[in-house]
Protein backbone atom coordinates (compact mmCIF):
# COMPACT_ATOMS: atom_id res chain seq x y z
CA UNK A 1 0.00 0.00 0.00
CA UNK A 2 1.39 3.39 -1.03
CA UNK A 3 -0.45 5.88 1.16
CA UNK A 4 1.12 8.86 -0.59
CA UNK A 5 -1.10 8.16 -3.62
CA UNK A 6 -4.43 8.91 -1.89
CA UNK A 7 -2.79 11.76 0.07
CA UNK A 8 -2.42 13.64 -3.22
CA UNK A 9 -6.23 13.90 -3.18
CA UNK A 10 -6.90 13.98 0.55
CA UNK A 11 -4.49 16.80 1.45
CA UNK A 12 -5.98 19.45 -0.90
CA UNK A 13 -9.50 18.46 0.22
CA UNK A 14 -8.54 18.99 3.86
CA UNK A 15 -6.85 22.26 2.92
CA UNK A 16 -10.00 23.40 1.14
CA UNK A 17 -12.09 22.80 4.24
CA UNK A 18 -9.60 24.45 6.59
CA UNK A 19 -9.07 27.63 4.56
CA UNK A 20 -12.81 28.02 4.22
CA UNK A 21 -13.30 27.72 7.97
CA UNK A 22 -10.51 30.22 8.73
CA UNK A 23 -11.51 32.53 5.87
CA UNK A 24 -11.40 35.64 8.02
CA UNK A 25 -7.88 35.05 9.34
CA UNK A 26 -5.65 36.07 6.46
CA UNK A 27 -2.28 35.08 7.93
CA UNK A 28 -3.48 31.59 8.88
CA UNK A 29 -5.11 31.06 5.49
CA UNK A 30 -2.00 32.22 3.63
CA UNK A 31 0.31 29.98 5.64
CA UNK A 32 -1.88 26.89 5.21
CA UNK A 33 -2.45 27.56 1.52
CA UNK A 34 1.22 28.02 0.66
CA UNK A 35 2.32 24.96 2.65
CA UNK A 36 -0.29 22.74 1.01
CA UNK A 37 0.29 24.20 -2.45
CA UNK A 38 4.00 23.39 -2.31
CA UNK A 39 3.34 20.00 -0.69
CA UNK A 40 1.29 18.78 -3.66
CA UNK A 41 4.13 18.74 -6.23
CA UNK A 42 6.57 17.44 -3.61
CA UNK A 43 4.35 14.44 -2.87
CA UNK A 44 4.03 13.77 -6.60
CA UNK A 45 7.83 13.62 -6.85
CA UNK A 46 8.52 11.39 -3.83
CA UNK A 47 5.56 9.00 -4.15
CA UNK A 48 6.44 5.56 -5.45
CA UNK A 49 4.82 4.25 -8.61
CA UNK A 50 2.05 1.80 -7.79
CA UNK A 51 -1.62 0.88 -7.58
CA UNK A 52 -3.95 1.72 -4.70
CA UNK A 53 -7.13 -0.30 -4.13
CA UNK A 54 -10.11 1.13 -2.25
CA UNK A 55 -13.24 -0.59 -0.94
CA UNK A 56 -12.42 -3.93 -2.53
CA UNK A 57 -9.72 -6.49 -3.02
CA UNK A 58 -6.76 -6.93 -5.27
CA UNK A 59 -8.25 -8.81 -8.27
CA UNK A 60 -5.38 -11.32 -8.22
CA UNK A 61 -6.30 -12.28 -4.65
CA UNK A 62 -9.95 -12.52 -5.60
CA UNK A 63 -9.17 -14.74 -8.59
CA UNK A 64 -7.26 -17.21 -6.40
CA UNK A 65 -10.23 -17.58 -4.05
CA UNK A 66 -12.89 -18.23 -6.72
CA UNK A 67 -14.42 -21.66 -7.36
CA UNK A 68 -12.76 -23.72 -10.09
CA UNK A 69 -15.68 -23.26 -12.48
CA UNK A 70 -15.15 -19.47 -12.44
CA UNK A 71 -11.40 -19.56 -13.01
CA UNK A 72 -10.46 -17.93 -16.32
CA UNK A 73 -13.83 -16.23 -16.71
CA UNK A 74 -14.53 -12.51 -16.86
CA UNK A 75 -15.50 -12.54 -13.17
CA UNK A 76 -12.01 -13.66 -12.21
CA UNK A 77 -10.42 -10.51 -13.59
CA UNK A 78 -12.91 -7.84 -12.48
CA UNK A 79 -11.84 -5.17 -10.00
CA UNK A 80 -14.29 -5.07 -7.11
CA UNK A 81 -13.35 -1.62 -5.81
CA UNK A 82 -12.05 1.79 -6.81
CA UNK A 83 -8.50 1.74 -8.15
CA UNK A 84 -5.94 4.54 -8.35
CA UNK A 85 -3.02 4.04 -10.74
CA UNK A 86 0.07 6.20 -10.24
CA UNK A 87 2.79 5.96 -12.88
CA UNK A 88 5.46 8.38 -14.07
CA UNK A 89 3.05 10.02 -16.52
CA UNK A 90 0.70 10.91 -13.65
CA UNK A 91 3.72 12.09 -11.68
CA UNK A 92 4.67 14.61 -14.39
CA UNK A 93 1.21 16.11 -14.82
CA UNK A 94 0.32 16.27 -11.14
CA UNK A 95 3.71 17.86 -10.44
CA UNK A 96 3.23 20.54 -13.14
CA UNK A 97 -0.32 21.24 -11.99
CA UNK A 98 0.96 21.57 -8.43
CA UNK A 99 3.67 24.03 -9.46
CA UNK A 100 1.15 26.15 -11.38
CA UNK A 101 -1.25 26.06 -8.43
CA UNK A 102 1.47 27.13 -5.98
CA UNK A 103 2.56 30.05 -8.17
CA UNK A 104 -1.03 31.08 -8.85
CA UNK A 105 -1.83 31.11 -5.12
CA UNK A 106 1.38 33.04 -4.42
CA UNK A 107 0.44 35.58 -7.08
CA UNK A 108 -3.06 35.89 -5.67
CA UNK A 109 -1.70 36.66 -2.19
CA UNK A 110 0.69 39.29 -3.56
CA UNK A 111 -2.06 41.12 -5.43
CA UNK A 112 -4.88 40.94 -2.85
CA UNK A 113 -4.60 42.40 0.63
CA UNK A 114 -7.63 40.49 1.89
CA UNK A 115 -7.82 36.86 0.83
CA UNK A 116 -11.03 34.95 0.16
CA UNK A 117 -11.55 31.64 1.95
CA UNK A 118 -14.21 30.45 -0.54
CA UNK A 119 -11.96 31.30 -3.51
CA UNK A 120 -9.10 29.24 -2.10
CA UNK A 121 -11.55 26.48 -1.14
CA UNK A 122 -12.58 26.22 -4.80
CA UNK A 123 -8.97 26.16 -5.99
CA UNK A 124 -7.98 23.33 -3.66
CA UNK A 125 -11.13 21.33 -4.35
CA UNK A 126 -10.44 21.69 -8.05
CA UNK A 127 -6.86 20.50 -7.59
CA UNK A 128 -8.08 17.49 -5.59
CA UNK A 129 -10.68 16.58 -8.22
CA UNK A 130 -8.35 16.78 -11.26
CA UNK A 131 -5.69 14.83 -9.36
CA UNK A 132 -8.24 12.12 -8.60
CA UNK A 133 -9.36 12.26 -12.22
CA UNK A 134 -5.80 11.54 -13.39
CA UNK A 135 -5.35 8.73 -10.87
CA UNK A 136 -8.72 7.00 -11.22
CA UNK A 137 -8.88 3.86 -13.33
CA UNK A 138 -12.64 3.66 -13.76
CA UNK A 139 -14.75 5.90 -15.94
CA UNK A 140 -17.60 6.45 -13.48
CA UNK A 141 -15.31 7.89 -10.83
CA UNK A 142 -13.68 9.95 -13.54
CA UNK A 143 -17.12 11.37 -14.32
CA UNK A 144 -17.75 12.18 -10.64
CA UNK A 145 -14.45 14.02 -10.30
CA UNK A 146 -15.01 15.81 -13.60
CA UNK A 147 -18.34 17.15 -12.35
CA UNK A 148 -16.66 18.41 -9.18
CA UNK A 149 -14.02 20.07 -11.34
CA UNK A 150 -16.69 21.72 -13.49
CA UNK A 151 -18.46 23.09 -10.42
CA UNK A 152 -15.21 24.47 -9.00
CA UNK A 153 -14.55 26.17 -12.34
CA UNK A 154 -17.94 27.88 -12.13
CA UNK A 155 -17.25 28.85 -8.53
CA UNK A 156 -13.86 30.34 -9.38
CA UNK A 157 -15.48 32.50 -12.06
CA UNK A 158 -18.12 33.75 -9.62
CA UNK A 159 -15.57 34.34 -6.85
CA UNK A 160 -13.39 36.35 -9.24
CA UNK A 161 -15.93 39.22 -9.14
CA UNK A 162 -15.17 40.41 -12.67
CA UNK A 163 -17.50 42.08 -15.13
CA UNK A 164 -20.23 39.77 -16.52
CA UNK A 165 -18.79 36.84 -14.58
CA UNK A 166 -22.23 35.69 -13.36
CA UNK A 167 -23.53 35.54 -16.92
CA UNK A 168 -20.63 33.39 -18.11
CA UNK A 169 -20.89 31.14 -15.05
CA UNK A 170 -24.60 30.58 -15.73
CA UNK A 171 -23.98 29.80 -19.41
CA UNK A 172 -21.27 27.31 -18.50
CA UNK A 173 -23.62 25.66 -16.00
CA UNK A 174 -26.37 25.39 -18.62
CA UNK A 175 -24.03 23.78 -21.14
CA UNK A 176 -22.75 21.53 -18.36
CA UNK A 177 -26.32 20.33 -17.86
CA UNK A 178 -26.01 18.94 -21.40
CA UNK A 179 -22.37 17.84 -21.61
CA UNK A 180 -22.20 16.15 -18.21
CA UNK A 181 -25.33 13.97 -18.58
CA UNK A 182 -24.27 12.98 -22.10
CA UNK A 183 -20.97 11.77 -20.67
CA UNK A 184 -22.76 9.86 -17.90
CA UNK A 185 -25.17 8.30 -20.39
CA UNK A 186 -22.25 7.07 -22.47
CA UNK A 187 -20.74 5.48 -19.36
CA UNK A 188 -24.11 3.85 -18.62
CA UNK A 189 -24.10 2.23 -22.09
CA UNK A 190 -20.68 0.75 -21.37
CA UNK A 191 -21.72 -0.47 -17.93
CA UNK A 192 -24.86 -2.05 -19.35
CA UNK A 193 -22.89 -3.83 -22.06
CA UNK A 194 -19.82 -4.98 -20.15
CA UNK A 195 -20.90 -4.91 -16.52
CA UNK A 196 -17.95 -2.89 -15.26
CA UNK A 197 -16.67 0.68 -15.34
CA UNK A 198 -13.07 -0.21 -14.57
CA UNK A 199 -10.97 0.66 -17.62
CA UNK A 200 -8.79 -2.47 -17.40
CA UNK A 201 -11.90 -4.64 -17.10
CA UNK A 202 -13.49 -2.98 -20.13
CA UNK A 203 -10.35 -3.46 -22.23
CA UNK A 204 -10.09 -7.09 -21.12
CA UNK A 205 -13.70 -7.83 -21.96
CA UNK A 206 -13.46 -6.26 -25.43
CA UNK A 207 -10.06 -7.67 -26.39
CA UNK A 208 -11.08 -11.21 -25.35
CA UNK A 209 -14.42 -11.01 -27.21
CA UNK A 210 -16.57 -11.42 -24.10
CA UNK A 211 -18.74 -8.78 -25.79
CA UNK A 212 -19.17 -7.74 -29.41
CA UNK A 213 -16.67 -4.87 -29.90
CA UNK A 214 -18.88 -3.36 -32.59
CA UNK A 215 -22.16 -3.63 -30.71
CA UNK A 216 -24.41 -0.57 -31.16
CA UNK A 217 -24.37 0.09 -27.41
CA UNK A 218 -20.58 0.46 -27.37
CA UNK A 219 -20.55 2.66 -30.46
CA UNK A 220 -23.28 4.88 -28.98
CA UNK A 221 -21.37 4.96 -25.71
CA UNK A 222 -18.29 6.18 -27.56
CA UNK A 223 -20.25 8.92 -29.32
CA UNK A 224 -21.73 10.16 -26.06
CA UNK A 225 -18.40 10.08 -24.22
CA UNK A 226 -16.78 11.91 -27.13
CA UNK A 227 -19.38 14.67 -26.77
CA UNK A 228 -18.69 14.91 -23.04
CA UNK A 229 -14.96 15.00 -23.76
CA UNK A 230 -15.43 17.98 -26.08
CA UNK A 231 -17.26 19.81 -23.28
CA UNK A 232 -14.70 18.93 -20.60
CA UNK A 233 -11.79 20.15 -22.74
CA UNK A 234 -13.50 23.13 -24.35
CA UNK A 235 -13.11 21.91 -27.92
CA UNK A 236 -15.67 22.99 -30.57
CA UNK A 237 -18.58 23.57 -30.22
CA UNK A 238 -17.67 24.61 -26.65
CA UNK A 239 -14.61 26.71 -27.53
CA UNK A 240 -16.42 30.04 -27.22
CA UNK A 241 -17.79 29.46 -23.73
CA UNK A 242 -14.50 27.95 -22.54
CA UNK A 243 -12.55 31.00 -23.70
CA UNK A 244 -15.10 33.22 -21.95
CA UNK A 245 -14.57 31.22 -18.75
CA UNK A 246 -10.84 31.93 -18.85
CA UNK A 247 -11.29 35.61 -19.62
CA UNK A 248 -13.73 36.22 -16.73
CA UNK A 249 -11.57 34.73 -13.98
CA UNK A 250 -8.71 36.46 -12.23
CA UNK A 251 -5.43 35.93 -14.14
CA UNK A 252 -4.16 33.52 -11.49
CA UNK A 253 -7.51 31.74 -11.60
CA UNK A 254 -7.35 31.49 -15.39
CA UNK A 255 -3.96 29.79 -15.11
CA UNK A 256 -5.46 27.16 -12.82
CA UNK A 257 -8.63 26.75 -14.90
CA UNK A 258 -6.63 26.03 -18.05
CA UNK A 259 -4.64 23.40 -16.15
CA UNK A 260 -7.92 21.81 -15.07
CA UNK A 261 -9.12 21.70 -18.68
CA UNK A 262 -5.89 20.13 -19.92
CA UNK A 263 -5.98 17.38 -17.28
CA UNK A 264 -9.67 16.66 -17.93
CA UNK A 265 -8.96 16.45 -21.64
CA UNK A 266 -5.95 14.24 -21.08
CA UNK A 267 -7.63 11.82 -18.65
CA UNK A 268 -10.71 11.23 -20.79
CA UNK A 269 -8.68 11.28 -24.01
CA UNK A 270 -6.44 8.48 -22.76
CA UNK A 271 -9.47 6.53 -21.50
CA UNK A 272 -11.20 6.85 -24.87
CA UNK A 273 -8.07 5.79 -26.72
CA UNK A 274 -7.60 2.73 -24.52
CA UNK A 275 -11.21 1.61 -24.90
CA UNK A 276 -12.37 2.73 -28.35
CA UNK A 277 -9.31 3.09 -30.60
CA UNK A 278 -10.39 0.01 -32.59
CA UNK A 279 -13.67 1.65 -33.70
CA UNK A 280 -13.66 2.77 -37.37
CA UNK A 281 -13.37 6.52 -37.82
CA UNK A 282 -12.21 6.98 -34.20
CA UNK A 283 -9.07 8.76 -35.37
CA UNK A 284 -10.95 10.70 -38.03
CA UNK A 285 -13.43 12.06 -35.51
CA UNK A 286 -10.66 13.23 -33.19
CA UNK A 287 -8.74 14.86 -36.06
CA UNK A 288 -11.84 16.74 -37.26
CA UNK A 289 -12.42 18.33 -33.87
CA UNK A 290 -8.70 19.03 -33.50
CA UNK A 291 -8.68 20.94 -36.78
CA UNK A 292 -11.80 22.89 -35.82
CA UNK A 293 -10.27 23.86 -32.48
CA UNK A 294 -7.00 24.98 -34.05
CA UNK A 295 -8.52 26.97 -36.90
CA UNK A 296 -11.57 28.52 -35.21
CA UNK A 297 -9.85 29.49 -31.96
CA UNK A 298 -6.82 31.04 -33.65
CA UNK A 299 -9.02 32.91 -36.14
CA UNK A 300 -11.18 34.29 -33.33
CA UNK A 301 -8.14 35.29 -31.29
CA UNK A 302 -6.79 37.30 -34.23
CA UNK A 303 -9.98 39.41 -34.24
CA UNK A 304 -10.01 40.14 -30.50
CA UNK A 305 -9.18 43.54 -29.01
CA UNK A 306 -9.45 42.24 -25.43
CA UNK A 307 -6.09 40.64 -24.63
CA UNK A 308 -7.57 38.37 -21.95
CA UNK A 309 -10.04 36.94 -24.45
CA UNK A 310 -7.27 36.70 -27.05
CA UNK A 311 -5.09 34.59 -24.76
CA UNK A 312 -8.13 32.52 -23.83
CA UNK A 313 -8.83 31.67 -27.48
CA UNK A 314 -5.16 30.86 -28.06
CA UNK A 315 -5.24 28.55 -25.04
CA UNK A 316 -8.25 26.70 -26.44
CA UNK A 317 -6.58 26.51 -29.85
CA UNK A 318 -3.53 24.89 -28.28
CA UNK A 319 -5.78 22.09 -27.05
CA UNK A 320 -6.38 21.31 -30.71
CA UNK A 321 -2.70 20.38 -31.07
CA UNK A 322 -3.13 17.86 -28.23
CA UNK A 323 -6.19 16.36 -29.92
CA UNK A 324 -4.31 16.23 -33.22
CA UNK A 325 -1.66 14.00 -31.68
CA UNK A 326 -4.32 11.63 -30.35
CA UNK A 327 -6.09 11.64 -33.70
CA UNK A 328 -3.00 10.70 -35.74
CA UNK A 329 -2.74 7.74 -33.43
CA UNK A 330 0.92 6.67 -33.71
CA UNK A 331 3.29 6.15 -30.80
CA UNK A 332 5.23 9.29 -31.67
CA UNK A 333 2.13 11.45 -32.18
CA UNK A 334 0.59 10.41 -28.86
CA UNK A 335 3.89 11.12 -27.10
CA UNK A 336 3.90 14.52 -28.83
CA UNK A 337 0.32 15.13 -27.66
CA UNK A 338 1.33 14.35 -24.07
CA UNK A 339 4.33 16.67 -24.38
CA UNK A 340 2.08 19.38 -25.80
CA UNK A 341 -0.31 18.92 -22.88
CA UNK A 342 2.51 19.34 -20.36
CA UNK A 343 3.70 22.45 -22.18
CA UNK A 344 0.18 23.83 -22.38
CA UNK A 345 -0.19 23.79 -18.60
CA UNK A 346 3.00 25.78 -18.09
CA UNK A 347 2.92 28.19 -21.06
CA UNK A 348 -0.67 29.33 -20.71
CA UNK A 349 -0.19 29.80 -16.96
CA UNK A 350 2.78 32.05 -17.76
CA UNK A 351 0.74 34.12 -20.21
CA UNK A 352 -2.37 34.39 -18.06
CA UNK A 353 -0.35 35.55 -15.05
CA UNK A 354 2.18 37.60 -17.04
CA UNK A 355 -0.27 39.39 -19.30
CA UNK A 356 -2.60 39.62 -16.32
CA UNK A 357 -0.21 42.14 -14.78
CA UNK A 358 -1.42 44.60 -17.43
CA UNK A 359 -4.92 44.35 -16.03
CA UNK A 360 -3.52 44.61 -12.49
CA UNK A 361 -1.79 47.89 -13.39
CA UNK A 362 -4.49 49.51 -15.52
CA UNK A 363 -7.79 47.73 -14.71
CA UNK A 364 -8.48 47.38 -18.43
CA UNK A 365 -7.84 44.61 -20.95
CA UNK A 366 -8.89 46.59 -24.03
CA UNK A 367 -5.79 46.87 -26.22
CA UNK A 368 -7.21 50.04 -27.83
CA UNK A 369 -6.81 51.81 -24.50
CA UNK A 370 -3.31 50.53 -23.72
CA UNK A 371 0.26 51.29 -24.69
CA UNK A 372 3.73 52.10 -23.39
CA UNK A 373 3.70 49.55 -20.57
CA UNK A 374 7.22 48.35 -21.27
CA UNK A 375 8.35 51.41 -19.36
CA UNK A 376 6.62 50.19 -16.20
CA UNK A 377 8.41 46.84 -15.96
CA UNK A 378 10.59 45.86 -18.90
CA UNK A 379 11.58 42.58 -17.25
CA UNK A 380 7.98 41.41 -17.12
CA UNK A 381 7.39 42.59 -20.69
CA UNK A 382 10.34 40.54 -21.96
CA UNK A 383 9.21 37.44 -20.05
CA UNK A 384 5.69 37.76 -21.46
CA UNK A 385 7.14 38.09 -24.97
CA UNK A 386 9.25 34.97 -24.48
CA UNK A 387 6.18 33.16 -23.18
CA UNK A 388 4.41 34.10 -26.40
CA UNK A 389 7.33 32.68 -28.37
CA UNK A 390 6.98 29.42 -26.44
CA UNK A 391 3.26 29.32 -27.24
CA UNK A 392 3.89 29.84 -30.94
CA UNK A 393 6.59 27.17 -31.05
CA UNK A 394 9.71 29.29 -31.39
CA UNK A 395 13.01 27.59 -30.42
CA UNK A 396 14.56 26.99 -27.96
CA UNK A 397 11.37 26.82 -25.89
CA UNK A 398 9.28 23.76 -25.04
CA UNK A 399 6.45 24.66 -27.41
CA UNK A 400 8.85 24.27 -30.32
CA UNK A 401 9.84 20.75 -29.26
CA UNK A 402 6.29 19.41 -28.87
CA UNK A 403 5.01 21.02 -32.07
CA UNK A 404 8.04 19.78 -33.98
CA UNK A 405 7.24 16.28 -32.74
CA UNK A 406 3.63 16.69 -33.92
CA UNK A 407 4.74 17.84 -37.36
CA UNK A 408 7.19 14.95 -37.66
CA UNK A 409 4.53 12.48 -36.49
CA UNK A 410 2.04 13.81 -39.05
CA UNK A 411 4.61 13.51 -41.85
CA UNK A 412 5.63 10.00 -40.78
CA UNK A 413 1.97 8.92 -40.75
CA UNK A 414 1.36 10.35 -44.23
CA UNK A 415 -0.71 13.34 -43.06
CA UNK A 416 1.25 16.01 -44.90
CA UNK A 417 -1.74 18.37 -44.89
CA UNK A 418 -1.99 18.20 -41.10
CA UNK A 419 1.71 18.97 -40.75
CA UNK A 420 1.33 22.03 -42.96
CA UNK A 421 -1.78 23.12 -41.05
CA UNK A 422 0.04 22.85 -37.71
CA UNK A 423 2.84 25.06 -39.06
CA UNK A 424 0.42 27.65 -40.47
CA UNK A 425 -1.55 27.84 -37.22
CA UNK A 426 1.68 28.28 -35.25
CA UNK A 427 2.71 31.14 -37.55
CA UNK A 428 -0.69 32.82 -37.07
CA UNK A 429 -0.34 32.43 -33.30
CA UNK A 430 3.06 34.11 -33.49
CA UNK A 431 1.82 37.13 -35.43
CA UNK A 432 -1.35 37.44 -33.33
CA UNK A 433 0.65 37.50 -30.13
CA UNK A 434 3.33 39.86 -31.42
CA UNK A 435 0.64 42.27 -32.61
CA UNK A 436 -1.00 42.29 -29.17
CA UNK A 437 2.37 42.64 -27.46
CA UNK A 438 3.27 45.64 -29.63
CA UNK A 439 -0.07 47.29 -28.93
CA UNK A 440 0.12 46.83 -25.17
CA UNK A 441 3.81 47.39 -24.51
CA UNK A 442 5.48 49.21 -27.40
CA UNK A 443 3.05 51.69 -28.93
CA UNK A 444 2.89 55.19 -27.33
CA UNK A 445 1.07 55.41 -24.03
CA UNK A 446 -2.43 56.97 -24.39
CA UNK A 447 -2.77 60.29 -22.58
CA UNK A 448 -5.92 59.20 -20.74
CA UNK A 449 -4.47 55.88 -19.50
CA UNK A 450 -4.48 55.78 -15.71
CA UNK A 451 -2.76 53.30 -13.43
CA UNK A 452 -4.43 51.56 -10.49
CA UNK A 453 -1.02 50.39 -9.21
CA UNK A 454 2.47 51.74 -9.70
CA UNK A 455 4.40 48.48 -9.90
CA UNK A 456 4.02 44.75 -10.27
CA UNK A 457 4.39 42.67 -7.08
CA UNK A 458 7.70 40.83 -6.80
CA UNK A 459 5.92 37.54 -6.16
CA UNK A 460 4.18 37.82 -9.53
CA UNK A 461 7.49 38.52 -11.29
CA UNK A 462 9.00 35.53 -9.48
CA UNK A 463 6.10 33.27 -10.53
CA UNK A 464 6.39 34.21 -14.20
CA UNK A 465 10.18 33.75 -14.07
CA UNK A 466 9.82 30.22 -12.66
CA UNK A 467 7.34 29.27 -15.37
CA UNK A 468 9.65 30.70 -18.03
CA UNK A 469 12.56 28.69 -16.65
CA UNK A 470 10.46 25.52 -16.90
CA UNK A 471 9.58 26.38 -20.51
CA UNK A 472 13.26 26.85 -21.32
CA UNK A 473 14.35 23.71 -19.46
CA UNK A 474 11.82 21.50 -21.27
CA UNK A 475 12.82 23.11 -24.55
CA UNK A 476 16.54 22.45 -24.12
CA UNK A 477 16.15 19.08 -22.39
CA UNK A 478 12.90 17.59 -23.77
CA UNK A 479 14.03 14.08 -22.84
CA UNK A 480 13.09 14.94 -19.23
CA UNK A 481 9.52 14.12 -20.20
CA UNK A 482 9.77 12.43 -23.60
CA UNK A 483 11.67 9.51 -22.06
CA UNK A 484 8.46 8.87 -20.10
CA UNK A 485 5.91 9.79 -22.77
CA UNK A 486 7.29 7.74 -25.68
CA UNK A 487 7.35 4.34 -23.86
CA UNK A 488 3.92 5.08 -22.35
CA UNK A 489 2.49 5.88 -25.79
CA UNK A 490 4.01 2.67 -27.12
CA UNK A 491 2.04 0.73 -24.53
CA UNK A 492 -1.22 2.20 -25.84
CA UNK A 493 -0.72 1.18 -29.46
Amino acid sequence: MNYLIPLMVVIPILAALIVNIFGGKDKTVKAISLVVAIAIPIIAVIAAVGVQFFGGHDPTLLANSLPANLAGTLAASYNTGIVYVFENIERIFIFLMGIVAFLAVLTYFSEKKEVSGPYLYLIFMGIASVTALMLSNDIFNMYVFFEITALTQVGIIIASSTEDNYEIALKYLILGAIGGPMLLLGIAFILGTIGSVNINDIIYAISNNFVNPYSPSLVIGFALILFGWLYSAGLPPFHTIKSAVYSKARPNGSAILQGFSVLCMLAFGLAMYKIFAYIPYFNTAIIVFAILAMVLSVAMSAMEVDFRRMIAFLAVGELGFIALGFGIGTQYSIAAALFQAANEIVITALLFIGFGTVYYLTKTSDTRKLGGLIGVDSTMAIMVLLGGFALAGVPPFNGFQSKLMLVQAALDAGYTELAILAIIVSVVIFFTFVKAFHTVYLQPKPKDLKFAHDKIPKATVFSVAILLIICLALGIFPNIVTDVFIPFAGGLI
